[in-house]
Protein backbone atom coordinates (compact mmCIF):
# COMPACT_ATOMS: atom_id res chain seq x y z
CA UNK A 1 0.00 0.00 0.00
CA UNK A 2 1.46 2.96 -0.88
CA UNK A 3 1.51 6.07 1.79
CA UNK A 4 1.55 9.31 0.49
CA UNK A 5 4.40 10.92 2.01
CA UNK A 6 2.76 15.00 2.02
CA UNK A 7 0.26 12.76 4.23
CA UNK A 8 2.51 12.45 7.00
CA UNK A 9 3.09 14.39 10.16
CA UNK A 10 7.22 16.17 9.11
CA UNK A 11 8.23 14.31 12.40
CA UNK A 12 7.76 11.17 10.91
CA UNK A 13 8.56 11.34 7.57
CA UNK A 14 11.83 12.64 8.79
CA UNK A 15 12.16 10.06 11.37
CA UNK A 16 11.29 7.11 8.68
CA UNK A 17 14.16 8.68 5.77
CA UNK A 18 16.91 8.43 8.91
CA UNK A 19 16.08 5.34 9.75
CA UNK A 20 15.74 4.24 6.06
CA UNK A 21 19.09 6.06 5.18
CA UNK A 22 20.64 4.29 7.96
CA UNK A 23 19.41 0.76 7.28
CA UNK A 24 22.65 -2.11 6.40
CA UNK A 25 22.90 -2.09 2.51
CA UNK A 26 22.07 1.72 1.65
CA UNK A 27 25.95 2.55 1.40
CA UNK A 28 26.42 4.98 -1.38
CA UNK A 29 29.88 3.72 -2.23
CA UNK A 30 33.49 5.03 -1.47
CA UNK A 31 32.92 7.96 -0.84
CA UNK A 32 30.98 9.44 2.57
CA UNK A 33 27.82 10.75 2.64
CA UNK A 34 26.22 12.81 5.69
CA UNK A 35 23.26 11.72 7.27
CA UNK A 36 21.75 15.27 6.51
CA UNK A 37 22.62 14.84 2.62
CA UNK A 38 21.42 11.12 2.27
CA UNK A 39 17.82 12.30 3.42
CA UNK A 40 17.86 15.40 2.00
CA UNK A 41 17.97 13.25 -1.39
CA UNK A 42 15.50 10.99 -0.32
CA UNK A 43 13.21 13.91 0.28
CA UNK A 44 14.00 14.86 -3.19
CA UNK A 45 13.36 11.57 -4.47
CA UNK A 46 9.71 11.49 -2.95
CA UNK A 47 8.60 14.79 -3.86
CA UNK A 48 9.93 14.05 -8.04
CA UNK A 49 7.58 10.86 -7.47
CA UNK A 50 10.69 8.56 -8.82
CA UNK A 51 10.26 7.10 -5.17
CA UNK A 52 7.47 6.75 -2.77
CA UNK A 53 6.67 5.11 0.58
CA UNK A 54 5.35 1.42 0.57
CA UNK A 55 3.92 -0.33 3.50
CA UNK A 56 3.52 -4.19 3.36
CA UNK A 57 0.70 -5.26 5.84
CA UNK A 58 1.59 -9.00 6.00
CA UNK A 59 5.16 -7.60 7.05
CA UNK A 60 4.14 -4.78 8.96
CA UNK A 61 6.99 -3.20 7.41
CA UNK A 62 7.52 0.35 5.28
CA UNK A 63 10.15 0.63 2.44
CA UNK A 64 11.23 3.92 0.12
CA UNK A 65 10.88 1.95 -3.49
CA UNK A 66 11.20 3.03 -6.80
CA UNK A 67 8.08 3.85 -8.48
CA UNK A 68 8.57 2.56 -11.28
CA UNK A 69 9.09 -1.14 -9.45
CA UNK A 70 5.53 -0.92 -8.56
CA UNK A 71 4.41 -0.47 -11.90
CA UNK A 72 0.84 -2.77 -12.46
CA UNK A 73 1.56 -4.25 -8.81
CA UNK A 74 -0.69 -1.68 -7.13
Amino acid sequence: MRIPHNQLDPDTLQSLLEEYATRDGTDYGEREVSLTDKVASLRRQLQSGDVVIWFEPGEESVNLVLAEDLAGYE
